[in-house]
């Protein structure tokens, strides 16, 4: 799929418009701004993927800016994770940028907008300002303050900077139209005052800080960004954020954008990623995580990308994803089969093949003798030129219970005394010959010979037979713990259901059972190493159980597998 050649989505097409015609000098640059308030999640990687994917692709820039413009909800923690998972997902930003390295030019706009008759001080509620600002159909009301004379408005915005204002108690407003139909242009709030929480890098210094609709564009102004790319909720946003450049951009105010001043950007918006039996809101995440109901940002049922890479995603994976399900003007939902059917179709060409036992019965070969061989099985059937392993084999097996009937019929193909003739995976053909029971009834030990001359890869193994089972050698079998998730919630889309999203949330979404694995996997039972805070961990396919990663809890004393996905795809069909 990496290599296939994709037709233009629309915003590529747009970008190859404006380099034909010659804007902005033929150069392009884009830009990635989350706000350190959360973990990324799948959704937000659909916009790296755009951001990071054109600058590559037209060899321009995208830099990284951080919108920490709420210090009440940001953390250096969110940062670094951010940081941690684009550099992962494969993308190299230019420059990293912060809303905050812009405070002072945008306080300074700020008071050229009350000086120029352009904004005030309200001292209403934040419930008064809401009502009074009308329905898309009816025109707001005005503010019994929006004819403040500019030194007031100037003195206000200054205490509240100073700190003399109580949080809550004053905003500054741009004075634009209270009849407009876009509800966004009616007098929007554009500073409030924060005082409860010191930011993250400029500590105590402001008091004051800016609304996303008033530093937003101004920041892709500043930086010189060419296409501002983001998702379709922003659509109605987007005639403000040009009124707000068309404030400050032109000969008036040259010298605030190192590009000219007939340079300005654009905002182009796509349609958000919905998908699933999952939540894409942070706030509901953080509910998640801090309630207990998973056990972190990382855990394998969340849809962030950390949570995504330790269930065993790839970034190849969910780069591929992204290409498949494409960018619309048009909101959807995708199925979450396709992400897995993704994962599915990566794993099946790079990750190992290994045996596991998770219903363990004996087997005894009756008739073998010595103390045991080593087979050496290919790492993934077919494909030599991915390598071998070794595997211990011996006169005691362990094997699926459900590969034994004590008395089948004509249409069960695996053991079962009577003569049948079954394979163990990549070694030798074997036949029941009995088995043994508890007191309870309970089959404990199955009995069987083997033809010593029938061992995969030599010239008696060609014979075949209608069935392969798997077997892991019972001395050096190791023991796991397998984590065996599902979907989060059990109801497709929980985000349109009435009542609390909590209720929904699938009761089966995590078992943890122990199994047994082939001793070639104990090369994993160590403490992974990190690379840029990110666990160095492998996958493997655990043979007719699914695809499964080693994850981080793992130490010398106990392996933990966490399964990706089930070998099963539905999705196709």
């Amino acid at each position: 799929m990496e290599n296939e050649e994709k037709s233009l989505n629309f915003i590529e097409q747009i970008v190859e418009q404006d380099l034909a015609e010659g804007k902005n000098d033929g150069r392009i640059q884009t830009r990635f701004p989350p706000e350190p308030n959360g973990y990324l999640h799948i959704g937000h990687v659909k916009a790296i993927c755009m951001d990071f994917g054109i600058a590559e692709r037209y060899n321009g820039v995208c830099n990284l800016r951080f919108d920490d413009t709420n210090p009440a909800k940001e953390d250096t923690e969110y940062v670094d994770s951010i940081e941690r998972d684009i550099a992962w997902l494969g993308f190299k930003w230019g420059q990293i940028y912060y809303a905050s390295d812009y405070f002072d030019k945008l306080y300074d706009l700020a008071i050229r907008f009350i000086k120029e008759g352009k904004a005030y001080v309200d001292e209403q509620t934040a419930e008064q300002i809401a009502e009074q600002k009308g329905t898309p159909t009816e025109p707001g009301v005005n503010s019994p303050y929006r004819d403040r004379p500019v030194e007031e408005n100037l003195r206000l915005f200054q205490a509240m900077q100073n700190g003399e204002i109580e949080e809550g108690k004053m905003v500054l407003r741009a004075k634009i139209d209270m009849a407009n139909p876009n509800m966004h242009f009616r007098d929007p709030i554009i500073y409030r005052i924060i005082t409860s929480h010191p930011h993250h890098r400029t500590g105590r210094k402001w008091n004051v800080y800016p609304m996303y609709d008033f530093a937003h564009g101004q920041s892709d102004y500043f930086e010189g960004v060419t296409h501002s790319i983001c998702t379709l909720e922003f659509v109605v946003h987007r005639p403000l954020y040009d009124w707000f450049i068309d404030q400050f951009s032109g000969e008036n105010f040259a010298g605030l954008s190192p590009y000219g001043p007939d340079y300005r950007p654009k905002q182009r918006e796509f349609n958000r990623l919905n998908i699933t039996y999952t939540v894409m809101s942070k706030r509901k995440m953080l509910q998640l995580v801090q309630e207990g109901l998973v056990a972190g940002w990382d855990d394998p049922r969340m849809p962030t990308v950390c949570g995504l890479r330790r269930r065993g995603y790839t970034a190849r994976a969910i780069r591929n994803f992204m290409d498949r399900i494409g960018y619309t003007k048009v909101e959807g939902m995708i199925d979450q089969g396709l992400l897995e059917h993704t994962i599915r179709e990566d794993l099946k060409e790079t990750a190992p093949r290994v045996c596991a036992i998770f219903d363990p019965v004996k087997l005894v070969i009756t008739n073998y003798e010595g103390e045991g061989e080593t087979i050496i099985a290919e790492n993934i059937d077919g494909h030599e030129e991915l390598g071998t392993r070794e595997m211990k084999f011996g006169r005691e097996l362990w094997i699926e219970r459900g590969d034994f009937l004590e008395q089948a019929d004509n249409k069960f193909y695996r053991l079962s005394p009577g003569g049948r003739e079954v394979r163990l995976k990549a070694s030798y053909i074997i036949q029941a010959t009995g088995c043994e029971k508890d007191a309870d009834g309970k089959i404990t030990t199955v009995y069987a010979t083997y033809d010593p001359n029938s061992k995969s890869g030599t010239e008696g193994g060609n014979r075949k037979t209608k069935a392969t089972i798997n077997w892991v050698e019972c001395q050096s079998a190791i023991e796991a713990e397998a984590r065996l998730y599902d979907r989060l919630f059990a109801c497709e889309n929980p985000s349109a259901e009435e009542g609390d999203f909590r209720d929904l949330l699938n009761p089966d979404s995590l078992k943890v059972v122990t199994c047994l694995v082939e001793g070639s996997l104990a090369k994993e039972m160590h403490q992974p190493e990190y690379k840029n805070g990110v666990a160095q961990v492998n996958h493997y396919q655990l043979l007719k159980q699914g695809y499964f990663v080693v994850d981080e809890d793992t130490t010398e004393h106990k392996l933990v597998l966490n399964r990706t996905c089930s070998l099963k795809d539905n999705y196709l069909k």
